[in-house]
């Protein structure tokens, strides 16, 4: 039974533009069937879960045409549908999304004819924020935020150093002094966590990963947790947003939390944030042709060395 496929365009790429009709091309072809096509835009779906069938109109795989950014921000926005997603490169990286052009078109008949695909199971963040005064304990089931990558609090503008606690599991750890703190999925772990000096952890393991970001000590390492921890982090000290000057220009937004690079919530000191591998996980169309390991070296090139002069 061939494929019926809900085809997300990030038509702010010129790339994607032009090269539209090629792939919708390259999938009809095949006798797959694109049930929509819409713009893959970053503002959240009313993800009832009737709501996201509705748009999707019996959609079996999902198709993202942008780049890393593209298919992150598609995750969050159709993740109630649980559906396979193939990411199509028109990038710079495409470490997440695996194909490009050639490889969507050279692959196009084993991907849409409705054969079994090869996926990968990506877990998921799950993030709360409890302001000063409430308890977390009576928060526990409030509204959170989802992300594939990480959630980063960050000290942000007038760039004072913060200070925050780190609870793991209810076990209080140390107090972290610097520019903020990473917590990341292995997704995530190649991302801003890798450049923080935080470790790679293959996608297979489910765990999630703890990097203090310019932390003010020699003495603190990324740390590597298991999948069911929960991560307790308590704003000690915070940056406060700041007034703007007499010349009108603003002295800084403050301490922020952002979710996969998205600005989510102003952080104040007495706040915390609680981090948690979410219960449902993302499935990633894998190419065949092409390895995670091999990826990190050609893409990222781990391991190469000085080039010669």
């Amino acid at each position: 039974m061939s494929r019926r496929i809900l085809l997300l365009v990030n038509t702010g790429k010129p790339e994607v533009r032009e090269q539209l009709a090629t792939v919708r091309r390259a999938i009809t072809q095949t006798g797959a069937t694109i049930v929509t096509e819409t713009p893959a835009v970053d503002s959240p779906l009313p993800l009832e879960l009737a709501e996201a069938v509705r748009h999707a109109k019996g959609a079996d795989l999902i198709v993202t045409l942008g780049g890393d950014g593209t298919l992150l921000a598609q995750t969050r926005r159709w993740i109630a549908l649980n559906l396979p997603m193939l990411g199509v490169n028109f990038g710079k990286l495409g470490f997440l999304a695996e194909f490009d052009l050639q490889a969507l078109i050279d692959q196009a008949p084993q991907l849409f004819d409705g054969r079994e695909l090869a996926c990968i199971e990506r877990p998921l963040l799950e993030v709360r924020t409890v302001r000063l005064g409430a308890d977390p304990h009576r928060d526990h089931d409030g509204p959170y935020h989802l992300a594939l990558n990480d959630a980063a609090i960050i000290a942000g503008p007038p760039h004072r150093m913060i200070r925050v606690g780190l609870s793991i599991d209810g076990h209080p750890g140390p107090s972290i002094l610097g520019d903020g703190l990473i917590i990341c999925t292995p997704a995530g772990s190649t991302a801003y966590n890798v450049s923080a000096g935080g470790p790679i952890v293959a996608p297979d393991v489910r765990a999630l990963c703890v990097t203090a970001i310019a932390a003010h000590s020699l003495a603190f390492r990324p740390v590597v947790l298991g999948g069911s921890s929960v991560i307790d982090v308590f704003l000690e000290r915070a940056n406060d947003p700041q007034p703007l000057s007499d010349s009108g220009v603003s002295c800084g937004s403050g301490t922020v939390l952002l979710l996969d690079g998205r600005d989510v919530a102003k952080l104040s000191t007495g706040d915390r944030v609680i981090a948690r591998l979410h219960n449902r996980t993302v499935r990633f169309v894998q190419n065949p042709l092409i390895g995670y390991w091999e990826t990190l070296a050609s893409k990222m090139r781990w391991g190469v060395g000085p080039a010669r002069a």
